[in-house]
C-alpha cells in the first residue's frame, strides 16, 4: 500500500506538532527540576498540612469554649426558676448545639484535602517518572524561561506562613509599637 503526498504531508505536519508538545512538555519538567526553583509538590503538602491543623486547632477552640458557655448555662439555670431566664438558657443552649454542629466542617474539610493531598501526590509519582524516563541531566539541558513579576511587591506577599516560617507574632508588635509610631510624629 503505497502513500500519497498528500497523506506524508499530514504525517509530517502532525509529527512536527507532536514534537513541538513534547518540547513544551520538557520545558515545563525543567522548570520544575530547576535549581532553586523548590520542591513544589512538597511544598503543596505542607501547606494544605497547614490548613488541615490551622482548621483543627480552631475548630477546637471553638467546641471547647462552646463547651464551657454550656456547662455556665447549665450551672445558671440551676440556680434560677425564673422562668423567662430559663427561655432564654434554652435558647443559648439550642444556639451552643447548632456551633456543634456547624464544627463538623473541619472534619469535611480535612477529607477533602486529603483527597486532593491524594491526587497531588499522584501527579507527582507521574510526574517524576516522566523525569526519570527523560533524565534530570537531559532535562537540565532545556532551556527554562521563567517569567519575571509583573508586580514589584508581590514578591513580599506570602500569606500566612507554615509554623516556625516567617515573621514571629511578636516582632511584628514590637514593629509597630505605640511609642515609636508616636516619637515619628513628634
Amino acid at each position: 500500500m503505497s502513500q500519497s503526498p498528500a497523506d506524508l504531508n499530514v504525517l509530517k505536519r502532525e509529527m512536527v506538532n507532536l514534537f513541538g508538545h513534547l518540547q513544551r512538555i520538557r520545558k515545563e519538567l525543567a522548570q520544575l527540576n530547576s535549581p532553586g526553583m523548590g520542591d513544589h509538590f512538597g511544598s503543596m503538602s505542607e501547606q494544605l498540612d497547614a490548613i488541615v491543623g490551622a482548621t483543627e486547632g480552631a475548630t477546637n477552640t471553638i467546641m471547647e469554649s462552646v463547651e464551657s458557655i454550656d456547662e455556665m448555662m447549665g450551672l445558671a439555670r440551676g440556680i434560677t426558676n425564673d422562668p423567662a431566664l430559663l427561655a432564654i438558657f434554652d435558647g443559648v443552649t439550642e444556639r451552643v448545639n447548632a456551633v456543634f454542629e456547624a464544627c463538623s466542617f473541619q472534619d469535611i474539610t480535612g477529607q477533602r484535602i486529603n483527597k486532593v493531598v491524594t491526587l497531588q501526590k499522584f501527579i507527582e509519582e507521574r510526574v517524576n517518572a516522566i523525569i526519570l524516563t527523560w533524565g534530570r541531566d537531559e532535562l537540565k539541558k532545556v532551556v527554562v524561561e521563567i517569567k519575571e513579576e509583573p508586580d514589584e511587591y508581590k514578591r513580599f506577599l506570602h500569606g500566612p506562613q507554615l509554623p516556625g516560617q516567617g515573621i514571629d507574632q511578636s516582632k511584628v508588635d514590637q514593629m509597630l509599637a505605640q511609642d515609636d509610631i508616636d516619637a515619628l510624629f513628634g
